[in-house]
């Protein structure tokens, strides 16, 4: 099995006019997906919904210069009209399971990621 982050972009003006109704529809939506990852075999090993991006802090360090302070600002770092809304953690037989599971996940675009091994020599998968 190779664990996949699964990062889901969509619009965050859907939370502008969100009803009750409207967000329990989106929860069993994600209901639906986590049964669905179960019944291909694959296992969700974590998920978060991500509070709006205007909640967000930014921390920006100077790896050059070590004893400078982190520079610190609100908000996220680019203008976008999608933004990262949360994410899914999950262990796939392969990036095609991870593909096909992607494609019935309830988010407008889903970035899949291996999550790197970092117990051996450091290197990445493909580097």
């Amino acid at each position: 099995m190779t664990t996949y982050m699964f990062m889901l972009f969509d619009d965050e003006s859907w939370f502008d006019d969100v009803t009750p109704e409207k967000w329990a529809s989106a929860m069993e939506l994600h209901g639906n997906f986590a049964e669905a990852v179960e019944a291909a075999g694959a296992r969700i090993v974590e998920g978060q919904a991500l509070n709006r991006t205007s909640t967000a802090t930014l921390v920006r360090n100077d790896w050059d210069n070590l004893e400078a302070k982190p520079v610190v600002t609100d908000g996220p770092f680019i203008e976008t009209k999608e933004a990262l809304g949360g994410y899914y953690v999950i262990d796939c037989r392969d990036v095609d399971q991870a593909i096909e599971l992607a494609g019935i996940c309830p988010s407008g675009t889903i970035e899949l990621r291996p999550i790197l091994d970092t117990s051996g020599s450091g290197v990445a998968e493909g580097n």
